[in-house]
């Protein structure tokens, strides 16, 4: 039977480019989302739905909202990369997944709507957005943390990738735009009908992080009188707690339980993970995937480096997805990483050698001497840990973050966790 459905699989992967994406969109996909939520009642009427799009930062910034909201006494529910928590329960959205098929989300929205809960922070992607999973869905509060480098595979150019995203906000109440980006005068062109916020580390905008101070394990800024501080680091991190700050804020929460709050912040899995050990190296598991969300983190850690200490990085890029990424990704490795190992990340049917080297490709010649290329990905973490790390270093396994699976073969989900195999090396299991 297995056979037979990878046949069935292989001709429907065939055929698929006789039919133009927008074509699929509105005969399959747009169906499908309206009989799911006529299924289930419409669940989103009568529902508060704060939704995040974003290139990066979309996990942290929704799971920072909840958290908000959670400990502000605001009856709330989650749907996340990572988990859907709904009342006590916590429910998986899926493998390698965003905003879940229509079914599921509505399935979902309607077990939230049956408990009375009022808000639900959802986080959406482009995908999810083109595909009209989010149908008939119209969020109270959309929330834009960045556009960047991604599934240019998928949109075809960036524009159609960052049109995609802003469909979000046109049927929004209000937004919450980072005004960071460089495209932001584009961004705000196209919604000339939208009410919306911003905040900013950079220019002026409503909400301006001031006085950044950051230490080993957290960073300071300031609002205004009030100085937040956050349990995690990174400049990013500033830029994912202002948009939560500023989403509390047209929730009417108070400025000062918001900054009580984000103080107990307790992160999310696999968003710059430490995995604690007793051999003094610094490790951590983080779900970077994109080059911007890479940079940053790979920024982030060597900031950090004492004298003679090292930045080893593990990472790969996936199979089937987008590839112009791949020499982005081998660049700023190449600019921050004093190691790096790269690695098998969800090759699916493409050969893992190639995406090693389109990832390379990216890489200026000097700084390849200090590349290893090692495609099993159990093994690349403990030589990272094993081989190259001394105590004192730093390492970090990036792309698999909270997933407990990886595509090897195109076909199978098999069993994975980034966090298991970087505690076994350093076990020396």
């Amino acid at each position: 039977m297995l056979k037979y459905r990878r046949y069935l699989i292989t001709l429907l992967r065939k055929l698929r480019p006789l039919f133009p994406q927008s074509l699929v969109n509105y005969f399959y996909h747009l169906p499908l989302a309206f009989i799911a939520s006529r299924m289930y009642g419409n669940p989103s009427e009568g529902l508060e739905i704060i939704a995040v799009t974003g290139t990066d930062g979309k996990t942290t910034t929704i799971s920072m909202i909840y958290h908000i909201l959670k400990m502000a006494k605001r009856k709330v529910a989650m749907i996340s990369t990572v988990e859907a928590k709904i009342g006590k329960k916590s429910f998986d959205t899926g493998f390698h997944v965003t905003t879940p098929d229509p079914f599921l989300l509505q399935r979902l929205l309607r077990r939230i709507r049956s408990q009375k809960i009022r808000y639900v922070v959802l986080e959406v992607t482009s995908h999810g957005l083109d595909q009209f999973r989010f149908f008939p869905i119209k969020p109270k509060i959309a929330v834009l943390t960045n556009i960047t480098h991604e599934h240019l595979d998928y949109h075809g150019t960036y524009e159609k990738y960052r049109a995609a995203k802003l469909r979000l906000f046109k049927g929004a109440d209000h937004a919450v735009i980072n005004k960071d980006q460089p495209d932001f005068p584009i961004i705000n062109a196209s919604l000339p009908k939208t009410l919306f916020s911003t905040y900013s580390l950079e220019t002026d905008s409503q909400l301006k992080a001031q006085d950044l101070v950051e230490s080993k394990d957290s960073i300071n800024f300031r609002l205004g009188r009030i100085v937040y501080k956050l349990p995690m680091t990174g400049r990013y991190n500033v830029s994912n707690a202002l948009a939560a700050i500023s989403t509390a804020l047209l929730l009417e929460i108070n400025p000062v339980d918001i900054k009580r709050t984000l103080l107990s912040f307790p992160g999310v899995k696999g968003r710059l993970q430490e995995i604690k050990n007793t051999r003094g190296i610094h490790a951590y598991v983080d779900f970077a995937h994109t080059p911007n969300a890479l940079r940053e983190v790979l920024r982030n850690l060597n900031n950090k480096l004492g004298k003679n200490e090292k930045l080893i990085v593990v990472f790969g890029s996936a199979g089937l997805r987008d590839s112009s990424k791949r020499p982005l990704m081998g660049k700023y490795a190449a600019e921050f990483a004093d190691q790096i190992i790269i690695t098998s990340e969800d090759p699916r049917s493409e050969d893992p050698k190639q995406i090693a080297s389109d990832i390379m490709a990216g890489m200026p010649s000097s700084t390849k001497r200090k590349v290893v290329i090692e495609l099993d990905r159990k093994l690349a973490i403990s030589r990272a840990i094993n081989e190259f790390a001394r105590s004192g270093d730093w390492v970090v396994s990036c792309g698999k973050g909270h997933e407990g699976s990886m595509n090897l073969d195109g076909w199978t989900e098999t069993p994975w966790s980034d966090q298991e195999a970087m505690q076994n090396a350093l076990n020396n299991n």
